[in-house]
């Protein structure tokens, strides 16, 4: 149990809380998935997605391995997402679309140090207008083939690790980024969940997880 609380704690310690992801439109559980497991591999806390349906989507945890366990992930409903966008800009975030405009600009000539809502949108239909409206920079990724996009899963990576090398040359993983308050509230949630998801699998005895949940309680 040591381990794994020390092994929380360093990756609470890399978090980015101003660098944050949403999704418009994306239904692909699999697209979803490969994201989900890019974004916890770069440091990214949240995660938010909104889609015409409105249903939470499915995790393939044989593409996450686990990932989809550190990114806290919010769906909003459709008819809210530009309301939440709006909210994120009032708090400071950049709101950066991922689109094919006239005003676009590489990908590379953004400053992600700076507090981020990175957006992306379907393959299909790419971004909502709704939420392009509202955009502070479109941004796109330079083609020179006959193909003329990537899939979104691949898409997001190109921009996240672009953004990870920008924050790691201003040094934003050489310290955490969370409060020590913040990180101790996550840590604790995230032990109470992999504590019970465990002991569901078997892998750690029913009475030291039941231990831990009534340490939980009481605290």
């Amino acid at each position: 149990m040591e381990d794994r609380v020390a092994r929380i704690e360093e990756i609470l310690r890399f978090k980015q809380p101003s660098l944050s992801l949403f999704l418009d439109g994306v239904n692909n559980a699999q697209n979803l998935s490969a994201i989900l497991r890019t974004s916890e591999s770069v440091g990214l806390l949240h995660l938010y997605y909104a889609h015409a349906k409105d249903y939470d989507l499915r995790i393939h945890k044989t593409i996450t391995q686990g990932a989809h366990r550190w990114v806290e992930k919010e769906r909003i409903n459709s008819d809210k997402k530009v309301a939440f966008l709006e909210q994120k800009k009032r708090e400071g975030f950049s709101i950066v679309v991922t689109h094919l405009d006239a005003k676009a600009c590489s990908f590379r000539e953004v400053d992600y140090t700076q507090p981020t809502m990175l957006v992306v949108g379907n393959e299909k239909e790419g971004v909502s207008s709704e939420v392009l409206s509202i955009a502070d920079r479109t941004i796109m990724i330079e083609m020179h083939g006959m193909v003329q996009s990537l899939n979104v899963s691949v898409a997001t990576a190109l921009v996240l690790y672009e953004a990870q090398a920008q924050r790691e040359k201003a040094g934003y993983y050489a310290k955490p980024q969370l409060s020590e308050m913040a990180r101790e509230e996550i840590k604790e949630a995230w032990l109470y969940r992999d504590v019970i998801a465990r002991r569901s699998k078997g892998t750690i005895p029913l009475k030291n997880s039941l231990e831990y949940a009534d340490k939980k309680e009481i605290s």
